[in-house]
């Protein structure tokens, strides 16, 4: 029995459905949208600020998207493709501050500079390298670099407090750098949307069934985890936007694009600081090299945050082995995502990837000590009892099938939609929620095309003003949108007293 109807459904009440249901109501505001989550709060899960790195990933301190070739050059095209991404996100994200839709910036973003570090003369060399690469393109223009102890005690003073005076390092620094609270980010944005008209929030309602009807709908059959009733809602699009649990739903949606699929959990855990003598001599993220078999979520950083109201410091993180595809899921997850056409893929990833489950089975059996030990390449001076060990969230890698191997692990993401466009979910995690602008403009370019191409063209550019545009290819551009963002967001102190 159909209860209610929407135009939209967005699954889950996270970064990427919250930015969607925005972009949505601002192109079309006569659109009936649903939000169901299955927690009772918004943004508990993957988007909440300890699930995630909070770091706006911009590509600036990341090492790992700048990988050494065999021939010794850097690699830079990751960097830059994920640093005009997110160059994207701060534009969305300016636009909803200067029309009163998200409160002032430091809400859910403020200034926390990027920068790397590295130690021994190889890894030195190789930041020299990568630095003098990417410093050459209009995007890393601002980057800055030093060998010099003196100059890197002001950039990171906990990082170079008590370090072998003849040990080699180095590092970058970009100034403008920024530590987003995707959780309150979320937050505001359904905060808002609840104020227009046509919005419906379901919390505490669970996905239990999806079935496409004769005239390309959807019953999405929902059930209130609390009560128990069930109903059914139908609806013109659904977006599944629910984390490491959208794989599980594109699977009962049964779309044909949906086959093949498989997923890769990988869990996280981070050192904590709260002790402000400790906490306000680091503002800043450090990322450093990723041990050799590491997946990218576990770049090691020691990295400002400011979460509750509160400035902490995290360092980590560390990365585990668990078979949930949530944080509040379930262990068997996995083991119910395997069916008939996902199974070789599965297999296959499991047969050439034991190095990296038993590297993340060894991360989760770790000590305190030993997490402690792995800090003290970045913070000399490091005391036990200062740190608290405390869960990161849930990531499910993408699996998908391989003609070569039968199978392969990748650590992007990915936007899967039906042939119809009414159906599209996000799989993937790395780099997550500093890209869903991008992601769900994939969504709106795959699955709203015809809209997008006539009436929602120009909106999308006031929006986004270098929409349809290269900020890799066209300088004067990004330097306009860069002026524009960082002056809004107030993410660049000294850019203000420049365009005062």
């Amino acid at each position: 029995m159909i209860v209610k109807t929407a135009d939209v459904m967005l699954v889950g009440a996270g970064a990427m459905s919250s930015t969607l249901g925005m972009m949505l109501k601002q192109l079309d505001p006569a659109l009936s949208i649903m939000m169901v989550e299955r927690l009772d709060q918004v943004a508990q899960e993957s988007t909440d600020a300890l699930n995630n790195a909070g770091t706006g990933h911009a590509a600036y301190c990341e090492l790992n998207y700048t990988p050494e070739l065999s021939d010794g050059s850097i690699d830079i095209r990751k960097a830059l493709r994920i640093n005009a991404s997110f160059e994207l996100s701060l534009q969305f994200w300016s636009y909803l501050v200067s029309q009163g839709m998200l409160p002032e910036p430091k809400a859910f973003i403020n200034i926390a500079p990027h920068q790397s570090f590295v130690w021994g003369e190889k890894n030195v060399e190789f930041l020299r390298k990568r630095y003098r690469t990417l410093s050459q393109h209009h995007q890393f223009l601002d980057m800055e670099f030093s060998e010099d102890p003196e100059v890197l005690a002001k950039w990171m003073p906990l990082v170079m407090k008590g370090r072998p005076k003849d040990q080699p390092v180095a590092g970058t620094r970009v100034r403008y750098g920024s530590d987003v609270n995707f959780g309150e980010l979320a937050r505001h944005m359904v905060k808002y949307l609840e104020t227009q008209p046509g919005f419906d929030l379901q919390l505490s309602h669970n996905v239990r069934d999806l079935n496409q009807t004769a005239d390309g709908q959807w019953d999405v059959e929902l059930e209130n985890v609390k009560t128990g009733r069930r109903e059914t809602v139908r609806s013109r699009f659904v977006f599944l936007g629910a984390g490491g649990a959208a794989l599980p739903l594109l699977q009962k949606s049964d779309i044909p694009e949906g086959k093949g699929y498989g997923g890769f959990p990988v869990s996280g855990q981070w050192l904590v600081c709260r002790d402000p003598a400790i906490v306000n001599q680091h503002l800043a993220k450090v990322y450093g090299k990723a041990p050799i078999g590491a997946p990218p979520m576990s770049v090691p950083h020691l990295d400002a945050r400011y979460i509750n109201g509160q400035n902490v410091l995290l360092f980590g993180p560390f990365a585990g082995f668990t078979t949930k595809f949530l944080k509040r899921g379930s262990f068997m997850d996995l083991v119910k995502s395997v069916n008939g056409s996902n199974l070789v893929p599965m297999l296959s990833v499991g047969r050439d990837n034991m190095d990296l489950t038993r590297y993340l089975i060894k991360e989760a059996m770790q000590s305190h000590s030993s997490r402690v030990k792995a800090l003290q390449n970045f913070y000399p001076e490091v005391k036990d009892g200062d740190w608290e060990l405390a869960v990161a969230g849930q990531r499910v890698q993408i699996i998908k099938k391989d003609p070569e191997k039968g199978g392969k692990l990748e650590f992007g993401t990915e936007v899967v939609s039906s042939a119809d466009g009414s159906l599209a979910a996000l799989l993937g995690a790395s780099p997550g929620a500093s890209t869903s602008v991008e992601a769900m403009l994939t969504v709106l370019e795959t699955c709203f095309k015809d809209r997008l191409a006539g009436e929602w063209q120009q909106k999308l550019k006031t929006m986004i003003p270098s929409y349809g545009r290269s900020l890799n290819d066209e300088p004067e551009l990004l330097h306009q949108v860069r002026d524009m963002t960082l002056t809004t967001l107030a993410l660049d102190p000294e850019r203000e007293v420049e365009t005062a």
